[in-house]
């Protein structure tokens, strides 16, 4: 079980390291959505995206001997950077297998960290399973994406920020990929709202969490192609899915079009450039997929967009 103490426990470690990213509002969004809207801006967070605050309160964690020899993680992006950056902070090295279409700017910024990148397969699956030898074979402590307490408690840090700067947030809207985000969100806004609408948005071509929880158990679905990178996992994480099961209210889904949509009108109307797995909170909102009333918080969950992909990513 994760709880709100390890939820605060993690944000006295992260404070020294992490941004506490702002909440926005957007006067032109809360017009469009019909609703009042808080955007918590994890795009200006330190690697881009939310992801650095699971990966260091993992790796700080980790006995002293274990970090000398490094860490080893998979993932399509976002938490690749997030476990290079803190290995860096750290002064350890990182090991980081990636999909063999990995986005150029994500692959290029975890270089930048120093991490040494292992290319492998385009679905989570692969990376994975390839990661569980290399971890064995070289002797490195693995850190998962978002199946690890210390991972969940970690990005539960966003929604704890977000309500002490807005404590009366009636809803608050996660997008989802392996789950990490949205069960640290879900512990710490019950925790400190117990009756805040919590939602989950996923991708139409992604929607691994709604089937399970339809199903009453953890189904795979075959690898998606939605333009949500962040957000292709086939699978519910062993521990994310009983979380989002008991504390989630409704898991939504958006297309392609609706994620370029809200892309599009973050830029023009709130000047941020996100991500598509960042945007898809929005998209959700603005084509009014949940039943929301009130203060409604929507966690825009990273910005690393590779530019040469901009203009398709915005319908041009």
């Amino acid at each position: 079980m994760i709880t709100l103490d390890d939820i605060t426990s993690a944000a006295t470690r992260l404070a020294p390291v992490v941004h506490r990213t702002p909440v926005l509002r957007c006067r032109g969004l809360d017009a469009l959505a019909g609703a009042t809207l808080y955007l918590k801006a994890e795009n200006f967070q330190r690697g881009g995206a939310f992801k650095i605050r699971g990966a260091y309160n993992k790796i700080v964690q980790l006995p002293e001997a274990a970090r000398r020899r490094g860490v080893l993680s998979y993932s399509s992006g976002n938490h690749a950077q997030g476990v290079a950056l803190a290995a860096s902070i750290l002064g350890i090295p990182a090991t980081i297998v990636v999909p063999e279409d990995i986005v150029e700017s994500k692959r290029a910024a975890t270089l930048g960290y120093g991490a040494r990148l292992v290319p492998y397969g385009t679905t989570s699956a692969e990376r994975h399973q390839r990661a569980e030898v290399l971890a064995r074979e070289e002797g490195l402590a693995l850190v998962r994406p978002y199946d690890d307490p210390d991972i969940i408690a970690g990005q539960g840090t966003v929604a704890l920020e977000f309500l002490e700067e807005v404590p009366d947030l009636d809803a608050l809207i996660v997008p989802i990929g392996g789950g990490g985000l949205i069960s640290g969100c879900a512990v710490a806004a019950r925790g400190r709202r117990p009756k805040i609408r919590l939602v989950g948005v996923e991708p139409e071509d992604g929607d691994d969490t709604r089937r399970s929880l339809a199903a009453g158990k953890r189904l795979s679905i075959p690898g998606p192609r939605t333009i949500a990178d962040g957000l292709r996992a086939i699978e519910p994480g062993e521990l994310t899915f009983p979380i989002i099961q008991r504390l989630v209210d409704e898991i939504v889904t958006v297309t392609d079009d609706e994620i370029r949509q809200a892309l599009r009108l973050l830029l023009e109307r709130a000047k941020l450039l996100v991500e598509p797995s960042g945007a898809a909170a929005l998209a959700a909102v603005l084509g009014r997929k949940a039943r929301l009333d009130g203060k409604v918080g929507i966690v825009l969950s990273g910005g690393n967009v590779n530019l040469e992909n901009l203009p398709d990513l915005l319908g041009l």
